[in-house]
């Protein structure tokens, strides 16, 4: 079985009175008598019915009243452990994440090493030295030369060696005898350029972390969302009440009654849940549940009452005043109306999210005056034997 106190529409320390206003109320809205169309009407009044019997009966409602409460511990229980376990698991992935960019930004590393040997070898070789900067954005393109310094002025400034002449520049100045100090000067200048690319390794690290989107900060896993139930008036829904519901723990939180707000309707208030160290904050989401109203039963957006009418009122037609949900409203009853018959009164409902309402649905129940009518009842005899001419 449901909860039964969500079934009548009433809070857990509601007392006995209001228990059975809520049942009576609600057993009169659904009885299948007045529902003859609806196939459910039947189980929902058994429904009610078993809803009423338990919690009138004070043995059956603390049996109850015990088993939702370890119910609901345990199922706090497991969401604790449900996301500690996702806290974990987070944080696994992270280090998961981390071990892998290092070991790429690793290989980058020695990939870069080998390859300025292999060039400053090469340079040494051929005599033409390449500057630094030139070296990482041949090897890695432009971005890794903008992570270095932007320019030939910056970054390798200071640890760069200067650019060598060429070889035959040297020996255009040098003589014949000088040509050997000359080569070793630019093997000297290859050496000091390949250590050169050494040095900004660090910055090619975080070109690496850029592309892999290992050096971002990644947001941390959010907490699952906290559901509780609010319980709101027709009258709230009417005016667009700003309401606080309470959250837990000594938590509350407020939020107003938008247009489009009906039973069942779903109110989320970001990073007002549950909140665990190292988690991003989950949401509050607030269940909308309407109590019962004496006046008006919900249906959507539409507002049903009931207007009771007498044998000759049904018969020969009416004007009536009643109570709408924003002041009282003339009706008028057709002749030969009976209890099928509803009066619907645009725009009286509630508001929806399109900027329109929704309707009054006036229900029409024949009712007979309180003390037997000799006349009626005779009429209602002859017309059943049929001699009524």
């Amino acid at each position: 079985m449901r909860d039964p106190y969500k079934i009548l529409g009433v809070k857990r320390d509601a007392g006995q009175d209001e228990i059975k206003a809520a049942w009576r109320h609600m057993a009169k809205a659904v009885h299948p008598d007045h529902n003859q169309g609806d196939p459910t009407a039947s189980a929902r009044f058994a429904e009610i019915g078993r809803a009423y019997e338990t919690l009138k009966d004070p043995k059956k409602r603390s049996l109850f009243d015990n088993a939702a409460r370890m119910a609901e511990a345990k199922a706090n229980e497991n969401t604790i452990m449900q996301q500690r376990q996702a806290a974990r698991e987070a944080a696994m992935r992270a280090k998961a994440a981390q071990a892998n960019a290092e070991r790429v930004m690793e290989e980058l590393a020695r990939a870069a090493a080998q390859k300025a040997a292999a060039d400053a070898a090469n340079q040494q070789k051929t005599g033409a030295a390449e500057p630094a900067e030139e070296m990482i954005e041949r090897i890695f393109g432009t971005q890794a030369r903008a992570a270095a310094g932007g320019g030939r002025d910056q970054g390798f400034s200071a640890g760069a060696a200067r650019r060598p002449e060429p070889e035959a520049a040297i020996a255009d100045k040098q003589p014949e005898a000088g040509k050997a100090e000359a080569e070793q000067q630019a093997a000297e200048d290859a050496a000091a350029q390949a250590s050169a690319i050494m040095q900004p390794l660090s910055l090619l690290t975080s070109l690496v972390r850029r592309f892999t989107g290992s050096g971002t900060q990644q947001a941390p896993e959010k907490v699952p969302d906290q559901f509780a139930t609010k319980t709101v008036s027709i009258d709230d829904l009417i005016k667009g009440s700003w309401l606080t519901v309470d959250l837990g723990e000594g938590r509350e939180a407020g939020f107003a009654l938008a247009a489009g707000t009906t039973e069942g309707h779903q109110v989320r208030l970001k990073g007002q849940g549950h909140k665990l160290t190292g988690m991003q904050r989950g949401d509050a989401v607030i269940n909308i549940h309407i109590a019962p109203d004496e006046r008006f039963t919900v249906s959507g957006f539409d507002l049903h009452t009931v207007l009771p009418v007498t044998i000759e009122n049904a018969v020969l037609g009416t004007d009536a005043r009643i109570e709408g949900p924003r002041g009282p409203i003339n009706v008028t009853v057709p002749a030969w109306s009976g209890s099928d018959k509803t009066i619907r009164i645009s725009g009286q409902g509630l508001a929806n999210a399109d900027g329109g309402k929704g309707d009054l649905v006036v229900e029409l129940r024949i009712m007979l005056w309180e003390k037997p009518d000799d006349k009626v009842t005779d009429l209602m005899r002859s017309m059943k034997n049929g001699l009524f001419l």
